[in-house]
């Protein structure tokens, strides 16, 4: 089977952000970046069914050059291939979509699997329009309930379970985890407790060296990527005041009820 991953170079979580002053977006100088977090779960699971059942991982980012390392980050991993659509302009998640449904169309994969949202901007949007457009199924928040800590990880099982022409998946919801059956192709995107993603090994970072890898460009899939949405101003979120120590209970109490105003 074929299976179409997705990732995004976003900021390192772990990176202390500042907004410019003049509120036109971040300060990226000193800043690292680095894969998706929840990206990094969705190629885990593709390998993992690439192995289980066989075929091939097609890894597909969308943005500058430098998203080329990200790209490479998951062939180091194990994926068989790459696509990066370049462009300096950045992207909505509708223009994101569309791109991916372009993809789609000339890759034709059996499964798509996305992390359920960007650490960058959260929107959390770009898988279920691209599934909407497709006319696909599609299962999001994709979870697992087996105990990751007690996880055997040389066997690499799985959370998703293909079977025929149906992929099983068990997805976090509000009111906790729901199991639902989806015909292929489909679309799924991967949260948290899905998988452990592999560290990329030095053979594989050396031969992701060599694996294949394709340049696109949105004029050349005949996508229009005028952005939908677009920012006005960025601004840093209110400092913190200093907390307060009380003497006891009672004073905590009649402070969150006058002057907290929480109970």
């Amino acid at each position: 089977m074929k299976i179409l991953v997705t990732v995004k170079r976003v900021e390192d979580p772990e990176a202390k952000i500042k907004v410019k002053p003049d509120g036109t977006g971040i300060v990226t100088e000193g800043i690292n970046y680095k894969v998706n977090p929840f990206d990094e779960i969705a190629v885990e699971e593709g390998l993992r069914l690439r192995d289980a059942h066989g075929g091939e991982v097609v890894i597909v980012s969308c943005g500058s050059e430098a998203s080329t390392t990200e790209v490479r980050s998951a062939l180091a991993m194990g994926a068989d291939r790459g696509i990066l659509v370049k462009t300096d302009q950045t992207l909505d998640p509708d223009a994101v979509a569309r791109i991916l449904v372009k993809l789609v169309e000339q890759e034709s994969p059996d499964l798509v699997i996305m992390g359920k949202q960007a650490v960058d901007d959260d929107q959390n949007q770009a898988g279920q329009r691209f599934a909407q457009y497709m006319g696909w199924g599609q299962a999001t928040q994709a979870s697992k309930r087996a105990n990751l800590e007690s996880e055997d990880e040389k066997a690499r099982k799985p959370g998703l379970v293909i079977s025929g022409e149906t992929v099983e998946v068990t997805r976090e919801v509000d009111g906790g985890l729901e199991d639902v059956r989806l015909k292929l192709p489909a679309l799924v995107s991967a949260d948290l407790r899905l998988n452990l993603p592999r560290y990329a090994s030095l053979p594989g970072i050396m031969k992701a060296k060599k694996k294949p890898f394709q340049n696109l460009t949105p004029e050349e899939l005949g996508v229009d990527i005028t952005p939908k949405i677009t920012a006005k101003r960025f601004l840093s979120p209110p400092m913190r005041q200093a907390g307060e120590m009380v003497p006891d209970v009672p004073t905590l109490i009649k402070k969150l009820a006058e002057e907290a105003k929480a109970i």
